[in-house]
């Protein structure tokens, strides 16, 4: 292992110094975090997906610092480090904390200082516990451990000549997006969802078929690729087409109510509260035993991560010598410390529901977690990173000690969660950091640098995402609906945080459809489908997946196409183009939550909020032809993306 070690060369050889940590690189890196971790937690909060985003920033920095003048790789590396940081902790924050919500007492910590509070401590401590993991996961395992978005990234900044072009793509992906929604949510132009709904007396009772036609989608599905969108929208098929009309049957004759939480008979239930009272629970089941299986799955690693890991620190340095620039790290007393004063931090803080138990469980969970969240995305990619099941192992796990020793109270259950959340949160930054340091690593960047970028990025982009999480609750809410908001984003994962917290604290879980859900995943396991996709796919709103799937399709058509030359890498122009409608589409989502927050006083004396004084009504007003319409225009945006998956392949990297 220390021969293939000795003679790997970097990019950048050790003894060269060239601009690397500027002031230039730390600005644009933390405008690029902002962005894209404001993106990513609306996007979070629609479907429960991030994607990464380290490729199209490294991108763009290549495309801006060319109109700005020549910097070096380094410089484009550091931006990408801090850039990428947003994406990765507002992953962790969308899929945990917006929980807090839906848990007894929990509305009272969603502020922005708690918010700010766990996302701080979450991403600094992903980056702290893999200062001793990086030269055993990095470094000795170069070999073997490929994590294929840090060399994806490398390969982009080392063919930085090509930036400016392929930077269009993404450029284009924006505006398009912006322009789509602009006229799709903001004038109502067209409908946003337009759907078929069954009559409860049809063949179908209560079935829908939709689908919320936005570009993030539509560009999520096209990330994803055919395989596991198809199987995302076949667990969408099975809730709104198969189960929600064989429950509404079944239980059209029924005179008793079941579960007995509920208050309605079957028979009185629209398709929205079938899913409130029997879908959600029968997909938590199958996401948790998703999560699960994953897990399990990925048991060897574990152990060997650990294995590895652990031996590495125990070993001492005996050759004082001076060590050269890329070995440098950040010093292990830092790691140390940071844990320390978390601990003493997490104990003692007035504002946060924890105490000194779940401030140890937080670090001893986090340090695990971390080194297999890396390790995991070493082999698979941080795409794949099965973040739900590490949190859902976690919440159970503290669940059940809290249990063991007597807190099952309400109280104790935003306590729990702030132990998953600050996990989940650093899990999620871990797994990003490692592709960061990947990349760095085959560069020759100095590590030191890009862990101190690294914390400068989760700093940055954690004022913002506190910020765009309570402005989205505020304005187009969270959750389940209200009469203030008709429709709030789903926070699926969150929701399924809140689900098994308060189900194993009181006792009150419906333990029967939750194991039904668990039956459906194992059945996909046997199956050698994917249960942790089938099962979110289930748990999400059919109109979430369909446009993921159309997404999928264009893929499918353009590696079809290309099938004669090389099938199109993960930074083509179509992966580029993808990853503008994605931001492009986030972003405007945000902008149309500040428009709904926006009120003006009309000559009335009434109010009335921008967005509504902005759109036309034309999709109100299309009639029976609506829902065509938005389908067309829905359609038009596909062939885009497809025209711009398969134009000029020869500037594929």
């Amino acid at each position: 292992m220390e021969e293939k070690e000795k003679k790997f060369k970097p990019f950048i050889a050790a003894s060269e110094f060239i601009p690397e940590f500027s002031m230039r690189a730390i600005i644009m890196g933390s405008i690029f975090g902002v962005i894209f971790g404001a993106a990513s937690v609306y996007l979070g909060l629609k479907i429960g997906l991030t994607v990464s985003a380290s490729i199209p920033i490294a991108v763009l920095a290549i495309s801006v610092f060319k109109k700005l003048g020549n910097a070096s790789i380094l410089e484009s590396n550091m931006v990408q480090t801090i850039g990428s940081a947003g994406e990765s902790v507002a992953a962790g924050v969308v899929f945990t904390v917006p929980a807090l919500l839906f848990l007894s007492g929990g509305q009272d910590y969603f502020r922005y200082f708690q918010i700010f509070v766990l996302a701080l401590s979450g991403g600094i401590l992903g980056v702290l516990f893999m200062v001793p993991l990086r030269r055993s996961l990095i470094v000795k395992e170069h070999g073997n451990l490929p994590y294929p978005e840090g060399t994806a990234c490398a390969d982009v900044l080392i063919a930085g000549e090509k930036g400016g072009k392929l930077a269009q793509k993404v450029y284009y992906g924006l505006g398009i997006a912006f322009l789509y929604k602009l006229f799709m949510s903001i004038l109502g132009l067209w409908k946003d969802i337009p759907q078929y709904i069954f009559d409860r007396k049809s063949v179908l009772p209560n079935a829908a078929i939709n689908g919320e036609i936005t570009p993030e989608l539509l560009g999520v599905g096209y990330i994803i690729g055919p395989k596991i969108s198809g199987i995302m929208v076949a667990g969408g098929v099975l809730s709104s087409l198969v189960l929600i009309p064989l429950i509404t049957m079944l239980g059209s004759g029924l005179t008793a109510v079941f579960p007995p939480e509920t208050t309605q008979l079957i028979s009185q239930m629209s398709a929205d509260d079938i899913w409130d009272h029997y879908i959600r629970y029968i997909g938590a089941g199958a996401v948790t035993f998703g999560g699960i299986m994953t897990l399990i799955k990925t048991f060897p690693t574990i152990i060997s991560a650990f294995r590895d890991s652990f031996r590495d620190l125990r070993k001492k340095d005996s050759n004082a010598v001076e060590k050269t620039r890329t070995e440098k790290d950040m010093p292990l007393i830092y790691v140390l410390i940071g844990s320390a004063l978390l601990i003493i931090f997490m104990s003692v803080i007035p504002q946060i529901p924890t105490n000194f138990v779940s401030a140890i469980m937080i670090v001893v969970f986090g340090f695990f977690f971390v080194t297999v969240s890396s390790r995991i995305v070493g082999l698979i990619g941080s795409s794949s990173n099965p973040i739900s099941g590490m949190t859902i192992a976690t919440l159970m796990a503290t669940s059940l000690i809290f249990v063991g020793i007597g807190w099952t109270g309400d109280h104790y259950q935003p306590i729990a969660l702030v132990v998953g959340s600050i996990v989940c949160i650093a899990s999620a930054n871990a797994g990003a950091t490692s592709q960061d340091l990947k990349t760095g690593y085959i560069l020759g960047a100095t590590p030191v640098k890009q862990q101190i970028g690294l914390i400068i990025g989760v700093l940055v982009s954690t004022v913002a995402i506190g910020f765009t999480l309570t402005l989205l609750e505020h304005n187009i809410g969270i959750g389940g609906k209200t009469a203030l908001h008709a429709h709030p984003l789903p926070a699926p994962q969150a929701t399924l945080m809140a689900t098994v917290i308060k189900g194993l604290l009181s006792h009150n879980l419906p333990w029967g459809l939750v194991l039904i859900g668990m039956g459906i995943s194992a059945v996909m396991e046997l199956c050698d489908v994917s249960s942790l996709a089938f099962a979110v796919g289930a748990y999400l709103p059919l109109s979430s997946t369909t446009p993921i799937f159309v997404g999928g399709a264009v893929k499918w058509l353009v590696d079809k196409r290309n099938k004669a030359k090389e099938a199109e890498s993960d930074i083509g122009p179509g992966a580029l183009f993808s990853s503008g409608l994605i931001a492009g589409g986030a972003l405007t989502g945000i902008i149309v939550s500040i428009l709904i927050g926006t009120e003006i006083t009309n000559k009335d004396g009434s109010t009335t909020s921008v967005a509504d004084k902005l759109n036309t009504g034309i999709a109100e007003r299309s009639g029976q032809w609506a829902d065509l319409i938005a389908f067309g225009f829905f359609m038009l945006l596909a062939f885009i993306l497809y025209k711009f998956a398969t134009s000029k392949q020869e500037e594929k990297l």
